[in-house]
């Protein structure tokens, strides 16, 4: 909302809606996690929230925009792992890579089934959007790849390929990882780093 004014009783308003919109997108992402996308309806979403069917448009335009927007909210935080990388060497950008998308899956985890696979339920240019969000940080880690490479800390022939198994060794995470197990977000991003180098030719 930066470059708009508000007066104190607008910014209170806006506030309040930015956290009613939250409220919709947990409680969509709930239930598209266990029932689908498409076997839920809007008045599914509005009766998890004690709210009339009808009311809920007033907060948004239809359920594929709240679909939309969980997917997208998931793509944006992937992306700003790669924003947030610190600098030094193709190994360390590597592990902080692995324990930043660890760190989004373990955190959105009761919307992963959602954003990892719902998402293709959306129309163009939804899923356009999501598409353009997933391949530039695919391709940030094939440059981290890369760049391992020619500082020969990796031996990689093919680091389009790597990138595309690291990610999916990272994303099936949401598979068997349970909160209060053995493994909290950052050991699991310990274990998993050296698995990482290792896969990509580099020492653990």
């Amino acid at each position: 909302m930066s470059g708009v004014a508000f007066l104190p009783n607008e910014r209170l308003l806006a506030w309040r809606e930015m956290g009613r919109i939250e409220e919709i997108l947990n409680a969509a992402g709930k239930l598209f996690s266990e029932r689908g996308y498409h076997a839920t309806s809007v008045r599914a979403i509005a009766r998890q929230l004690d709210l009339q069917g009808g009311s809920l448009y007033a907060h948004i335009e239809s359920k594929e925009e709240v679909l939309f927007q969980i997917v997208e909210r998931a793509a944006k935080r992937f992306a700003a792992v790669v924003e947030n990388l610190p600098e030094g060497g193709a190994r360390e950008r590597v592990c902080a890579f692995v324990r930043g998308h660890l760190r989004v899956v373990v955190e959105e985890l009761p919307y992963a089934t959602v954003f990892f696979h719902e998402w293709k339920f959306l129309s163009e240019p939804y899923k356009a959007r999501i598409r353009e969000l997933r391949d530039a940080y695919e391709a940030a880690l094939k440059e981290l790849i890369e760049a391992g490479v020619r500082e020969g800390v990796f031996r990689v022939e093919d680091p389009d390929l790597a990138a595309k198994f690291v990610l999916g060794a990272l994303n099936w995470v949401y598979q068997w990882y349970r909160p209060g197990g053995r493994l909290g977000p950052e050991e699991l991003g310990r274990v998993f780093c050296p698995l990482v180098l290792g896969a990509l030719g580099g020492e653990g």
